[in-house]
């Protein structure tokens, strides 16, 4: 996905490009909801005038498409990435649920507020159609996997894939970069958990 982000000069007070404009925009978006969010807020946050805020952007919707794009940017190079591997479905799937953690980790904000997106607006819609496509992508690949005869055939398919992204998701509500687990220390501890429960055990040997 191409986000088109582009960053200028900004006029005014310095320190502000649409980078740094747009990480605050992500924090109070979390902190107090996206509708609930309005440009004064970001204004007084910034510190700066709602017109040097249109300076780079047309609105809060375009700063929501660019944070939300942000996350989905991430998501789908990580199931890019697991695709252009090949081998085993399988594997190609807990490479996914790896990437997916580091994802998470690197783009903590930004994933959040995806997470919370409720259709109410026309960006927001267009983000949850990307998950639920990024969604089908791993249930393509629970299902091969099944087929492969490398998951348990007692897993469902769907909901598998549902509760392998679901763990990763829940690390947006509790994980915190500082002072524990760094990201590949917390994608071996996800990815124990998932795998060892989802993967088909060996035959037992005489």
């Amino acid at each position: 996905m191409n986000t088109g982000r582009v960053t200028t000069a900004r006029r005014g007070r310095p320190g502000y490009d649409l980078e740094s404009l747009l990480a605050v925009a992500v924090t109070v978006f979390n902190e107090r909801g996206y509708e609930a969010t309005t440009m004064e807020d970001l204004s007084r946050r910034l510190g700066i005038t709602k017109s040097a805020i249109y300076h780079h952007v047309t609105g809060k919707d375009e700063l929501l498409r660019l944070a939300v794009d942000r996350a989905l940017d991430g998501l789908f190079e990580a199931a890019d990435e697991a695709a252009a591997t090949g081998g085993r479905a399988i594997d190609r799937l807990e490479q996914l649920v790896r990437r997916s953690v580091h994802v998470l980790v690197e783009r903590m904000p930004f994933v959040t507020l995806l997470l919370r997106v409720r259709g109410n607006t026309e960006v927001e819609r267009r983000a949850l159609a990307h998950r639920r496509r990024f969604d089908q992508m791993v249930g393509a690949l629970v299902r091969q996997a099944e087929a492969e005869g490398d998951v348990r055939p007692d897993v469902d398919p769907a909901v598998a894939a549902r509760m392998l992204f679901g763990l990763v998701n829940s690390l947006t509500e509790w994980y915190r970069p500082r002072g524990g687990l760094d990201a590949d220390a917390l994608a071996d501890t996800v990815c124990v958990l998932a795998f060892q429960g989802l993967r088909r055990s060996p035959p037992a040997t005489r």
